[in-house]
């Protein structure tokens, strides 16, 4: 059986600022037009994380009894391991979903925005077949698409939405750095795992582009949302704050444009995660102070 601690490995910890730094930024979004609640923002965090940490471990249980974490160079994986039984892992996935359902139908209704019923729908679909089912939209290189949407335009302007009923421009340009962000984090992760997806029949879009491409492509999505912050900083010197992420990301670009592989990728991957949490706690700082 699993310990604690490798449970929380099947969670994939890391990469949780994935989920927290969309929410904050809603929230900073949300703070500057003076409707800030927090019970609201906790109860969108919430939702955030028990969201990703269901799709990792539905990652894990569809990856797993598919055979494509046989050969694996990342973290540990709960059902290719033997571990942990799948229908453990996949039980532990949708309890996961059912608390983020749950938190989310909480904030429909303190909201009254109804609507956002359809979206957290879609937002459940994504979660699970992004590997899960029969046509995974995963295996077909639509990943990083997914990732960008999910970790950035809805959970940060649905976080801002819920709070004020308005989103602004701010909001919105924010939440395009952050599905960037994200989207490299994904990159990171599919770049590193690269030979054995293509071995296994997993087209990400990594595979697509090959080595050199997929390279370009995480540096393109890294380093984007600082074109951002130079924008913003026209409206407001504090946007600039936002380049203090450089610091992270940058050392992580030159890792992977120099040719790292395999494990050597690990820890782009996380500092990319990071990265995104330093801008989004300097961007969220700059918006309430701008």
């Amino acid at each position: 059986m699993a310990t604690v601690a490798q449970w929380m490995a099947g969670a994939r910890v890391r990469t949780l600022p994935n989920s927290v730094s969309p929410v904050l930024v809603g929230a900073g979004a949300a703070v500057a037009l003076g409707g800030f609640v927090w019970w609201q923002a906790l109860l969108a965090l919430l939702v955030a994380l028990a969201f990703q940490v269901g799709v990792n471990y539905a990652n894990d249980y569809s990856d797993g009894i598919r055979g494509t974490d046989a050969e694996r160079v990342g973290p540990l994986r709960l059902v290719a391991s033997g571990l942990v039984p799948a229908e453990m892992v996949r039980t532990a996935a949708f309890a996961c979903f059912g608390i983020a359902c749950a938190a989310g139908f909480a904030l429909v209704v303190t909201s009254r925005q109804w609507w956002l019923l359809a979206v957290g729908v879609i937002s459940l679909l994504g979660a699970w077949f992004y590997t899960g089912g029969k046509k995974p939209y995963g295996y077909i290189g639509l990943g990083e698409v997914a990732v960008f949407f999910f970790f950035g335009p809805i959970p940060v302007l649905g976080t801002m939405y819920v709070q004020t009923g308005q989103v602004t421009w701010l909001g919105v340009v924010a939440s395009l750095a952050l599905g960037s962000f994200s989207a490299a984090v994904m990159a990171a992760n599919n770049l590193r795992d690269r030979p054995t997806d293509a071995e296994s029949g997993k087209r990400t879009l990594a595979v697509r582009l090959g080595d050199k491409g997929a390279r370009y492509l995480y540096s393109t999505l890294a380093l984007a949302p600082f074109v951002v912050t130079l924008g913003l900083s026209i409206v407001s010197p504090w946007m600039l704050l936002g380049l203090l992420a450089a610091a992270t990301a940058i050392p992580s670009v030159h890792k992977v444009l120099t040719g790292a592989v395999g494990p050597a990728l690990i820890p782009a991957l996380k500092d990319t995660a990071l990265a995104m949490l330093i801008w989004a706690v300097a961007t969220t700082v700059a918006a309430v102070l701008a």
